[in-house]
């Protein structure tokens, strides 16, 4: 997927696609590419939540402009507004799942680490990352948290696979999403909410580096979004 919205983005931004003009049908993308409708239609939608192209039902996909926008939308909500929630939620949730989670618990998160290690399917990826995080509120004890994050779970899906554009960055989470998981096995919930804040931190400085830097330099450098042991500064 990250392929192909990168060759669409570039292909915007170069003016192969002008503003005002429609971009070829799904099927005929996905046959250029060599991939599924479904790879197709995440990269609009990608498009899309940066504001580069707009959706008219029955029409097609059209180019709105040949930036992105500061602040692109996944699902209903913006990035900003989604890393404030996550921020506010997801770091007390994780200090509450150190101190309240059961061995149900714990099995549950160590097999979604190890299938997330294996799959190499993105979108399959991507689905298992928010089971994780839906999963860690489900450890807090407080069905509140959990129904947070359901609620925003169609966007953190979303701003996963946007995300993921950076290469290796799904490595990257996967180490992030373990330093969690052992904060949290052992019961320490300062550690657990630190993992967490670096985690999310990683999180939006990759969104920072996909909306500002043009397609042809989304294969950025591993030390771009830093270490994934780092401790989060105060």
């Amino acid at each position: 997927m990250e392929a192909v919205l990168a060759d669409l983005r570039e292909a915007i931004e170069e003016g192969t696609y002008p503003v005002g003009e429609k971009l070829p049908a799904e099927s005929a993308l996905a046959q250029k590419y060599g991939v599924s409708r479904s790879v197709v239609r995440e990269a609009l939608r990608t498009l899309q939540a940066i504001g580069m192209t707009v959706s008219r039902t029955g029409r097609g996909t059209f180019v709105q402009s040949d930036r992105a926008v500061d602040n692109p939308t996944f699902g209903s909500y913006s990035a900003r507004d989604l890393m404030e929630v996550r921020q506010h939620v997801e770091i007390p949730v994780s200090g509450y799942a150190a101190l309240r989670r059961t061995e149900d618990d714990l099995d549950t998160l160590a097999r979604l680490l190890d299938r997330m290690a294996g799959e190499t399917d993105d979108l399959a990826w991507t689905t298992l990352d928010t089971l994780f995080h839906i999963t860690i509120a489900q450890a807090s004890g407080n069905p509140v948290f959990r129904k947070v994050i359901e609620e925003i779970r169609d966007a953190l899906a979303h701003q996963s696979t946007f995300v993921n554009q950076i290469h290796g960055r799904r490595e990257q989470s996967d180490d992030e999403h373990r330093r969690i998981v052992r904060a949290i096995a052992d019961g320490d919930r300062e550690e657990a909410m630190a993992a967490m804040q670096a985690h999310l931190a990683k999180v939006e400085t990759s969104l920072n580096i996909i909306v500002l830097r043009p397609a042809s330099e989304y294969r950025i450098a591993e030390e771009d979004v830093g270490g994934t042991e780092d401790r989060p500064t105060s």
